[in-house]
C-alpha cells in the first residue's frame, strides 16, 4: 500500500496518509475542518522493497577474514616494509622445483613397472 502526499488548500497543511489504491482521496482536512479542500500531490514513487530471499548481501555467509598485521603476511614472504622477500620466494620457487622433479620420477618409476596408479 503506498503513502499518498496531501496539502489543504485552506490552511497549507501538508502531511502523508497511507492508504491503498483503491481507496478514494481524502477531501476533507483534519487540521482546520474545511470540506474538500485537501488535495493528493503527485508523489515521488514508491521506494522499491525487496522480499523474501534473494541475492542480496545478507543472504550469504561471511567469513572472518584476518588481516595481517603491518610488515608481516600470512604466508612470512615478507618483509618488515610489506614488500615479497626475495630470498625466501626464490627458496620456496627451488622447494616447489624439486617437488615436481621428485613427482616426475615417482610416475616415470610407476610407468616403468607397469602400474596405473
Amino acid at each position: 500500500m503506498p503513502t499518498y502526499d496531501y496539502v489543504c488548500k485552506a490552511c497549507e497543511d501538508a502531511f502523508d496518509h497511507f492508504q491503498t489504491m483503491t481507496s478514494d482521496p481524502l477531501t476533507d482536512c483534519a487540521k482546520c475542518g474545511g470540506k474538500g479542500t485537501l488535495k493528493r500531490l503527485i508523489g515521488k514513487g514508491a521506494a522499491l522493497i525487496f522480499k523474501g530471499s534473494g541475492f542480496y548481501e545478507t543472504d550469504y555467509k561471511r567469513t572472518q577474514k584476518s588481516t595481517p598485521t603491518k610488515g608481516t603476511d600470512s604466508s612470512g614472504d615478507r618483509d618488515s616494509r610489506g614488500k615479497p622477500d626475495e630470498g625466501k620466494l626464490t627458496e620456496k620457487v627451488e622447494r616447489t622445483k624439486e617437488a615436481a622433479k621428485d613427482v616426475k620420477a615417482q610416475a616415470a618409476q610407476t610407468k616403468s613397472k607397469g602400474g596405473d596408479a
